[in-house]
């Protein structure tokens, strides 16, 4: 057998105040990670949004997605409503609610929804437009609805072998209601990230 020509490491005979100062540096680069997150995404509306009234005057309330029953199949695991944001997107007065829905995965990044949801006098809210399906592999990052038009930050990936923790396209886009449909505005070409 070949003797080493270097030195014992000092590694190799660790005393328990190597693991203490091990783990109290590990804490502090956790600590510090904590606090350089980026923002998280957020859903906003602006004033006129948010200043919807009914006929008589008092504020109309938007549909609370609370309890919808959302067109996606999660076998059993539940959906998550992680952004929402109020908008009269249709311009008769009563506020809708556009929300961004995604399986409960408890981890990961499952792939999300944009849902327009309304409510009409009495009766329970109800989706009628997705304006982005689950099915097209896409999450949501930034979402926004302002002066009648929703936007989103769409993430995807570019073949089946890209990693599903880490996304390698962009996409922005922006719907308005047009006539008797939601229209896509913009947005329809995607960029690598």
């Amino acid at each position: 057998m070949q003797t080493s020509a270097l030195p014992d490491l000092a590694h190799t005979a660790a005393k328990p105040i190597h693991w203490l100062a091990t783990a109290a540096a590990m804490a502090g680069v956790v600590a510090l990670a904590g606090l350089l997150q980026p923002r998280s995404a957020t859903a906003t509306a602006t004033a006129p949004e948010q200043r919807t009234t009914t006929q008589n005057g008092a504020p109309a309330p938007a549909p609370d997605p609370a309890g919808v029953d959302f067109p996606l199949e999660c076998g059993g695991a539940g959906t998550t409503v992680a952004k929402q944001a109020p908008g009269d997107l249709d311009g008769d007065g009563r506020p809708e609610t556009v929300a961004v829905v995604h399986c409960a995965a408890g981890s990961g990044t499952p792939p999300g929804g944009i849902y327009v949801l309304t409510r009409t006098a009495g009766a329970a809210p109800r989706v009628v437009a997705t304006l982005v399906d689950p099915a097209d592999k896409k999450t949501v990052g930034d979402f926004a609805v302002r002066d009648g038009v929703v936007s989103a930050t769409l993430l995807g990936y570019s073949s089946l072998e890209v990693p599903r923790c880490c996304p390698d396209q962009e996409e922005q886009a922006s719907w308005r209601w047009k006539g008797q449909a939601f229209v896509r505005t913009s947005g329809d070409l995607a960029r690598s990230v």
